[in-house]
């Protein structure tokens, strides 16, 4: 009998900040390391130390590149980790590009904060910084889709594509005779630039995402939704701004916004890619063109239709031109990033509009606005909210509900025990509930920093 402890040290109760880890007889590994995002309560957990001693933890494996799956790697190796850090090849690019931006705000951030006086902190300081991220990236280790790395005498770990972006996997964890799979964020069957999912065939133990667990993606038309509402803002005189993520989301917008400028469906005005790591993403894409539909030609045509900004100074001046335009910026919770720039001037002009294409967690500016906030905080400031706010949510990267249970149609045996994570406190339940009416598997809601022995 396998004897295994799990502890669930993130995305527990909350969509962000994924982390678990499991301890066998002979190995400590621990499944992501992701920043907490979203409400300050959740945020703050960033600054403490783990309940787990983490000098003894052996190795890291990564489902995918994202924040809040990548994020917090840095923190973990100033708490004294030195084990490798294991992932695909494009995971791993994705993850150096995510880190490095994110201790480049951090430090920005901070910088701004000391500098115009508005932080509680005397001085502010990073989470992390530049040199924290150049150490962290010496623990690299790239691995390919569907080998098996062995990490001890009775561990050993696959990782399968999830189709959720580039790189991304679901992760086998092979204890003995026992399997423990990791969903990651499981992606969408349809996706316009990336692969269908595959899908796990064996569990004994089930880590389920649930982002999307008690909803069902709107049957609709992004792309001509998308259309719609650049005609009408063009025709206003507005520009329109959208909050996206770096990785896929944008790739995924651009991709959308060429077919419709190809197709005359748009009128003729400048489109804007204003997202430094967006463009190292699209070399990320150019380098592994067996993780995405896109061929290499099309690539290079649809990023000829844009203009990407490079330095800060580009940006001030595309904010100072009010004429009409499309505008694809960074972040995609309005966390942060260059969209806040465009903000300052756009959020009170009623001609134009805000486009958020993506999950927006509780208490990031994303859920506010979505929310109907009437003014919007950043920089220490208060910015009134004038302009049209949207959602399209027809590009989700993410698995609905129906296309999670679908992604566990293809088990061979129940698992003993499903764990629905990576969800607010809603959508986990109705995800768990669902669980149990579809195939009658035993499932619970595990909470931040419980821990489980499993008696396999």
């Amino acid at each position: 009998m396998e004897k295994i402890k799990v502890h669930f040290l993130g995305a527990a109760g909350t969509v962000t900040g994924s982390k678990f880890l499991l301890e066998t007889s002979d190995l400590r590994v621990m499944v992501d390391c992701g920043m907490f995002q979203g409400v300050k309560a959740l945020r703050q957990l960033n600054w403490q130390y783990l309940p787990v001693d983490v000098k003894t933890l052996d190795v890291v494996l990564l489902t995918h590149g994202h924040m809040d799956h990548s994020g917090w790697l840095p923190s973990l190796i100033k708490m004294g980790f030195k084990g490798k850090i294991i992932a695909t090849r494009p995971t791993l690019a994705i993850a150096e590009i995510i880190l490095r931006d994110s201790a480049k705000i951090q430090m920005e951030d901070a910088e701004r904060a000391n500098r115009d006086a508005f932080t509680k902190h005397a001085p502010a300081v990073p989470l992390y910084d530049m040199d924290d991220v150049e150490l962290t990236l010496t623990h690299f280790q790239s691995i390919k889709e569907d080998n098996e790395v062995v990490l001890s005498k009775r561990v050993s770990a696959r990782f399968l594509n999830s189709g959720h972006i580039i790189g991304s996997t679901f992760i086998e964890l092979t204890v003995g005779t026992k399997v423990l799979v990791f969903s990651g964020d499981v992606g969408r069957n349809n996706d316009p630039l990336m692969h269908r999912p595959l899908r796990p065939h064996q569990a004994d133990v089930l880590f389920i995402e649930s982002t999307y667990g008690n909803r069902l993606h709107p049957v609709s038309d992004a792309k001509a939704e998308l259309r719609d509402l650049i005609v009408e803002t063009v025709a206003l005189g507005g520009t329109v701004i959208i909050p996206s993520f770096a990785v896929e989301r944008t790739q995924t917008l651009m991709y959308l916004l060429w077919q419709l400028r190809k197709e005359k469906a748009i009128p003729d005005v400048p489109m804007i890619m204003d997202s430094p790591m967006g463009g190292h993403v699209l070399n990320v894409f150019r380098d592994n063109p067996k993780w995405h539909t896109l061929s290499v030609h099309d690539c290079e045509e649809m990023c000829q239709q844009f203009q990407i900004i490079g330095s800060f100074k580009e940006t001030i001046e595309q904010v100072a031109d009010l004429r009409p335009k499309i505008v694809v910026a960074g972040s995609g919770m309005v966390t942060g990033g260059r969209v806040l720039t465009y903000l300052q001037t756009h959020l009170s002009r009623k001609q134009s509009v805000v486009l958020l294409a993506g999950f927006q967690a509780e208490g990031t500016r994303g859920r506010r606005l979505i929310d109907g906030t009437k003014e919007l905080k950043f920089y220490g400031k208060y910015y009134e909210v004038n302009c049209r706010v949207e959602q399209l949510d027809g590009l989700s990267a993410h698995a609905d509900q129906r296309e999670l249970l679908d992604w566990m149609s293809e088990l061979r045996e129940a698992p003993k025990q499903v764990f629905v994570v990576h969800g607010e406190n809603q959508a986990a339940d109705d995800m768990r509930l669902k669980i149990e009416e579809t195939y009658h598997y035993n499932t619970a809601v595990p909470k931040l920093y419980d821990i489980v022995e499993l008696d396999l």
